[in-house]
């Protein structure tokens, strides 16, 4: 079997068999295919689609290109969330004792953050103490006693994905739903998870911001999942502004905190029970999503939900003191309110200027290097949809460095204030079984 001969029959349209795409995935892993032949396979696939087989064979390969976690040990069945990012994303700060509280066990990897804000390792690393590096044995043991446990991403997961991401980076290939989707899924299936919600991010603070690119991204991801025996459920979800009101490490800690007591930002709330209810109803422990939803909803009107999450940080060597007490949290030096200009209705808010004013800031990484500070980060006091008189509070804007002009620029360019009603957009699209 020779690369140039796979590379000519996708070039002309042609279906590439399950023995070739592993040939090809281990040939590049093992550093047999050159970069430049898997750079013009990228382009060709790119150009001509995988059909749903090649994209579960390609999945699969990349799976097996490395080891894979073995979950067996936990019981029941272990559900996994994935979203594809965003800006002020708590969502798995919350789900998992969230989710937890009800029965499901929830064996969570997460990784750090590189972009707007750290990732859910960092934002847990805000509470001290809190230990993100488990043995198997303990993780397993964990999740069995307690329901839920997340620690860093180890080992050597899926090594033909990273050197695959790496070349697409280089050679304009990045925007092909079937390498974003056997990307994210190989990952997802070689952590060990028995079924999958997805959370599909679309809009303009999204990597899909036009909503048919991401009905067709989360289709390929479903059929991928369900053709590697795995339930795979995806909920498209807005980003059209930030989630919740916080973006910012210890900031986002606080208002999980404050969402799991039935005070936090209601579109954060929503998303989060939409995207419990799928993962309780995959885990069997509900008969209905109705019956999910319910579960979830009572959880956190109950406080059980607030009793888990003390147990899980508790648990993985955390002051859960900060639950109570949550301005034992990282805090930042300084406050500085950004006043609106003109008066009317929020009619845009830049998720992405958002985004990078955190990470000026010091709340995101721009090389997996840089150091962050977990105290900073901005709040919005005024969402789409809001009205606003001149002088209202727009966002709060929580820094270590009192000279921030630039990252004041961000925030007022992210806003736009118009004087006409404003349509709210769904916070739910679409729900792609």
């Amino acid at each position: 079997m020779r690369m140039v001969d796979l590379i000519a029959k996708k070039r002309d349209g042609k279906e590439l068999t399950q023995e070739e795409i592993n040939f090809m995935i281990d040939g590049y892993t093992k550093e047999e295919i050159p970069d430049y032949q898997m750079s013009a396979m990228a382009m060709a696939l790119y150009f001509q689609g995988m059909t749903t087989e090649e994209r579960v064979h390609l999945t699969m390969a990349m799976v097996e290109s490395g080891d894979q976690i073995d979950l067996s040990d936990i019981h029941g069945i272990k559900v996994d969330k994935h979203s594809t990012g965003g800006v002020g994303d708590t969502t798995t700060l919350i789900l998992a004792p969230l989710v937890a509280s009800v029965g499901v066990p929830v064996a969570k990897m997460s990784g750090r953050g590189l972009g707007h804000t750290g990732g859910t390792i960092d934002k847990l690393e805000s509470i001290e103490g809190f230990q993100v590096e488990l043995t198997g044995n303990q993780f397993n043991q964990l999740v069995n006693e307690q329901n839920v446990a997340v620690v860093g991403q180890s080992g050597n997961l899926t090594p033909a994905d990273k050197k695959l991401y790496g070349l697409r980076d280089v050679t304009a290939t990045v925007n092909s739903i079937p390498l974003i989707a056997s990307s994210i899924m190989s990952k997802k299936i070689a952590a060990g998870a028995d079924a999958i919600v997805l959370d599909v991010k679309t809009g303009s603070g999204a990597f899909m911001t036009e909503l048919e690119d991401a009905k067709a991204l989360a289709k390929a991801m479903v059929d991928i999942g369900n053709g590697a025996g795995r339930e795979t459920i995806a909920v498209i979800s807005d980003m059209n502004q930030p989630l919740g009101f916080a973006v910012g490490n210890a900031l986002e800690v606080k208002e999980a905190i404050e969402t799991l007591q039935g005070k936090g930002p209601k579109d954060l709330e929503e998303l989060c029970l939409t995207l419990g209810s799928q993962m309780v109803y995959l885990a069997k422990k509900a008969t209905s999503i109705e019956q999910a939803r319910e579960m979830l909803t009572d959880a956190i009107q109950s406080g059980k939900a607030m009793e888990k999450l003390k147990t899980f940080v508790s648990s993985q060597g955390g002051d859960a003191s900060v639950i109570d007490h949550p301005d034992q949290l990282p805090t930042a030096a300084y406050i500085t309110e950004i006043k609106a200009q003109a008066a009317g209705i929020v009619h845009h808010i830049s998720a992405d200027e958002i985004g990078v004013a955190a990470s000026m800031l010091g709340a995101g990484r721009l090389t997996k290097d840089s150091q962050i500070d977990l105290a900073v980060g901005v709040v919005l006091q005024k969402k789409l949809g809001d009205e606003v008189k001149v002088g209202d509070t727009l966002v709060t804007i929580h820094s270590n460095h009192q000279n921030i002009n630039e990252v004041k620029d961000k925030v007022v360019q992210a806003y736009q204030i118009k004087n006409e009603a404003y349509k709210n957009a769904p916070l739910i699209y679409d729900i792609i079984k």
